[in-house]
């Protein structure tokens, strides 16, 4: 059953994220002895993300760049480097935001949830709109769970109206750009990297 989700990776780029994915468990247990039960739940999430580009079947290059994005983005939560650095967040909110949407987006496509905007009369202008569309979506999703975490779980856990639209900003802003990449993103080969 697992080689069936997970097939033996067919050249150095795909055996290079499953290494990223192995790392990501390997940060629950160093994220868990550090930081505690909310650092190893942080880590646990991202390990977990990283599954999907696999499953889905991305293009290597794609499945490593998100892996790392969501270890970055885990290990600045876990580390407070959003705190202590509040810049930080934006450029994390648009690379994670963009490559969670384009990453929906193709899963929905596979799934016939969505259309395939490569076969409308406007092929890159419908991807472009519904990359859009799902990255605002999750962000607006991501909001939600930071409020409900600062409201419910941890009151260190920043949450600002100002943080809110900036982060919903960056992160339409990272969607724009994964529609307008998407033919790149969403083709596997073995060649490819």
């Amino acid at each position: 059953m697992i080689r069936t989700f997970f097939p033996a990776p067919t050249g150095a780029a795909e055996a290079a994220a499953d290494v990223l994915r192995v790392l990501a468990l390997i940060c629950i247990v160093i994220a868990g002895l550090g930081w505690g039960p909310i650092g190893a739940a942080t880590m646990a999430l991202a390990a977990g993300g990283t599954l999907v580009p696999r499953v889905v079947g991305v293009r290597p290059s794609f499945d490593i760049a998100f892996a790392v994005v969501l270890l970055v983005a885990a290990w600045s939560s876990v580390l407070q480097i959003y705190e202590s650095t509040p810049w930080w967040d934006l450029p994390v909110h648009f690379l994670a935001n963009g490559l969670c949407a384009a990453l929906c987006y193709i899963a929905f496509a596979q799934l016939g949830i969505v259309s395939d905007g490569a076969l409308l009369p406007r092929p890159v202008v419908s991807t472009v709109v519904m990359v859009v569309a799902i990255g605002l979506a999750l962000g607006v999703i991501w909001e939600i769970l930071e409020w409900f975490g600062h409201t419910f779980i941890d009151e260190k856990i920043f949450v600002s109206y100002v943080d809110t639209i900036g982060d919903l900003v960056w992160g339409g802003a990272g969607a724009v750009l994964a529609g307008y990449l998407m033919p790149f993103l969403r083709r596997r080969s073995a060649s490819a990297g």
